[in-house]
């Protein structure tokens, strides 16, 4: 079986946030997708945690991703206990939509979701893209509302 040349490449800025179409295409896992950055040793280790949630990729996007995991993991000395992209999964969990379902309603019961709103608007306000998010956001209620009244009267 042929290995697969990793095309990760450190890349580290710190200091002001960047955005992910800031980074170069070698920074990330999943570089024709742009998957999964891996910009320091966190980074690696939540691209392992989430490898099998990456949806709509092959198997040699998998090879490719676990040989650049590998290498930044090296780089940035991240213990890395799997050999294999097929002991990360290959596939989304199964009950994913029920899961973040339940987790967006224990948010809600707990006040999470409140403060990741509010933490959000701040930071859209600071990047100044607070009123394009409000009217995109308002344009999506509008149609799921729409959406919602043509499928009763259906």
């Amino acid at each position: 079986m042929a290995t697969t040349e990793p095309t990760w490449k450190p890349f580290e800025r710190h200091g002001n946030l960047t955005t992910q179409s800031d980074l170069p295409d070698t920074v990330f896992a999943f570089p024709k997708q742009r998957k999964e950055p891996l910009t320091d040793a966190s980074h690696v280790r939540n691209s392992v945690a989430r490898f099998d949630q990456v949806i709509d990729v092959s198997d040699a996007d998998r090879a490719l991703a676990f040989a650049n995991i590998e290498k930044a993991a090296d780089y940035y000395n991240v213990d890395l206990s799997e050999t294999s992209w097929k002991q990360l999964g290959a596939h989304p969990q199964e009950h994913r939509e029920e899961t973040a379902r339940k987790g967006a309603e224990t948010r809600m019961r707990t006040g999470e979701a409140e403060e990741a709103a509010r933490k959000g608007a701040a930071t859209k306000e600071r990047l100044g893209i607070a009123e394009e998010a409000a009217q995109k956001a308002a344009a999506t209620r509008r149609r799921e509302r729409e959406e919602a009244q043509s499928d009763q009267e259906a």
